[in-house]
């Protein structure tokens, strides 16, 4: 085999393996929860209980954009049309901003029918257990 030969084979190699570790990664990203974890009301932190429990009581809510449409932009959740999901702040002491930690529901806002909490800004959700 020639040099040139060998650097096609090289490449050509190189791009392939490229392709398939970004196809499975998009394939994680973008699986529906259905399977996920879930966590149990009394696991989340207090600030996410009391943010549930506003949740079912149809607010007040302290944070201005809390109750609006959650898009599902990652895919992570079940799809559904644009204005089922809707997103809660779950406080982080310390924080001077919303930080990362969310509640995120699907249905009805005083009566939703799942709600799920993501601590690392929509990477990741476990469906809500009361």
């Amino acid at each position: 085999m020639t040099y040139r030969a060998n650097i096609k084979l090289v490449l050509t190699s190189f791009f392939i393996a490229l392709l398939g570790v970004s196809y499975e990664s998009q394939a994680k990203e973008m699986a529906p929860v259905s399977n996920s974890v879930t966590v149990s009301l009394a696991e989340l932190p207090p600030q996410g209980v009391e943010t549930y429990r506003l949740i079912h009581q149809g607010g007040p809510f302290p944070y201005e954009k809390d109750g609006v449409v959650f898009g599902n932009r990652e895919r992570i959740l079940a799809p559904q049309k644009r204005g089922y999901y809707h997103e809660y702040t779950v406080a982080t002491p310390g924080e001077r901003h919303r930080g990362t930690r969310r509640i995120v529901c699907g249905g009805a806002p005083k009566a939703p029918d799942a709600c799920f909490y993501t601590a690392d800004h929509y990477a990741s959700f476990r469906k809500i257990v009361p």
